[in-house]
């Protein structure tokens, strides 16, 4: 059961990705053609984001109490709607509208993490999130290759397309997506409680959890401020188009599918997750400061592959230690809760990439998110060097 479910909840979530993977590097291009600034677009972004902070939590725990194949299957079908609406925009003011719809609908990450959580030991966690992390690097490799190869045809054609991807999606998830077993007493507690802030105080109860959702915040912040402004950056340097800067998106998507897809559960079960969020956040903070450097193209491209190196460990490490925290009846509510803190980034996060790179510089956006990184380090440092258990309590 657990291994053909994980297979399944990978193909939701890769086929999910793609989509979302084909918008990010047309989004940029898109909403300049309506006029945006880049502080215009970081707020575009963080529309999103924000309807995705307030609903995360609450789809988590909706999926709690309702099952999370009926929550995933809405969030599909909310997705693709949103995707329409982008396609059929004819001002800056409808691609709002399409990312604060898709922004509500937004569920189907935190509860694909709850899923895994629900059909996985503790032993075998990490290499289950890893499962979703390749899922997302796979997304982010095909997604924004195809969106830019579309988007010579206009940049609406590449919004139909993942529209339809998603409509596949729900049609898939409809006939192979089975409802994960829990035990009479877990469903029984799911009736029991009401989603309210009593919930999220008894999630973030346990240091372990803590500490990996405000991790997840800081190193979501510093990778919106180069996801922000990636596109602007190497339309400015390197007068690279949609189709060029998907094209080194993918690139960094391949780098991450190798990290998520074959090797976290190993590096995981000899090293621990902690040590690997010490060397992630150190790696990634390095490579975003010089990303933002005057550097050679290849030197650039160089760190590109190190900063997705870095970010692909972190996410399913940092999953897999606020799930060590998670009550099995709140699992749903603790991934929501996570998935919140990385949406509460990227409420704050793109406009201040904006807001940098028109006032201060290009690479400003880039140098404030290795700067936060490099807090990240020094926390998981003295985390790991404390020697705390991810196995009991603290």
């Amino acid at each position: 059961m657990a291994r053909s479910s994980l297979l399944v909840i990978f193909l939701v979530v890769f086929i999910d990705l793609v989509g979302f993977g084909i918008v990010i590097p047309i989004l940029p291009y898109y909403a300049q053609s309506f006029g945006a600034s880049a502080w215009e677009l970081g707020w575009l972004m963080a529309s999103y984001s924000l309807l995705q902070f307030l609903f995360s939590p609450v789809w988590g725990r909706v999926s709690d109490y309702i099952g999370r194949r009926t929550v995933l299957l809405g969030s599909i079908f909310g997705t693709a709607l949103s995707l329409l609406v982008l396609a059929k925009a004819d001002s800056l003011l409808w691609l709002f509208i399409g990312r604060i719809f898709a922004g509500f609908f937004s569920a189907n990450i935190s509860t694909a993490y709850a899923y895994v959580t629900d059909i996985t030991s503790e032993e075998n966690r990490a290499k289950g999130m890893g499962m979703i992390g390749a899922g997302f690097g796979l997304g982010f490799t095909f997604g924004p290759a195809i969106g830019g190869i579309l988007s010579q045809y206009g940049y609406d054609v590449p919004m139909y397309f993942a529209a339809g991807l998603s409509a596949l999606n729900l049609v898939f998830g409809y006939f192979k997506l089975k409802e994960p077993p829990l035990s009479p007493e877990v469903r029984a507690s799911h009736r029991a409680k009401r989603f309210d802030v009593r919930v999220i105080r008894s999630v973030l109860a346990d240091g372990r959890t803590r500490f990996a959702i405000g991790l997840f915040l800081l190193v979501t912040f510093a990778v919106t401020q180069m996801e922000v402004t990636f596109a602007l950056y190497m339309k400015e340097l390197y007068q690279y188009d949609a189709r060029e800067a998907g094209m080194i998106l993918g690139l960094m998507g391949i780098v991450m599918i190798t990290v998520q897809g074959g090797l976290i559960g190993r590096l995981a079960k000899r090293f621990g997750e902690t040590q690997l969020v010490v060397f992630g956040t150190g790696v990634a903070g390095i490579a975003l400061a010089v990303f933002g450097s005057p550097v050679p193209f290849a030197v650039m491209v160089i760190a590109l592959v190190f900063l997705a190196l870095g970010h692909g460990l972190l996410h399913p490490c940092l999953s897999s230690i606020a799930s060590f925290g998670a009550n099995p009846s709140r699992r749903g509510a603790t991934m929501g809760v996570f998935q919140s803190a990385g949406s509460l980034a990227r409420v704050i996060g793109p406009p201040s990439a904006g807001w940098l790179y028109d006032r201060v510089s290009i690479s400003a956006p880039f140098y404030c998110g290795a700067l936060v990184l490099g807090i990240a380090f020094l926390i998981s440092l003295g985390w790991w060097r404390r020697g705390t258990s991810l196995t009991s309590e603290v």
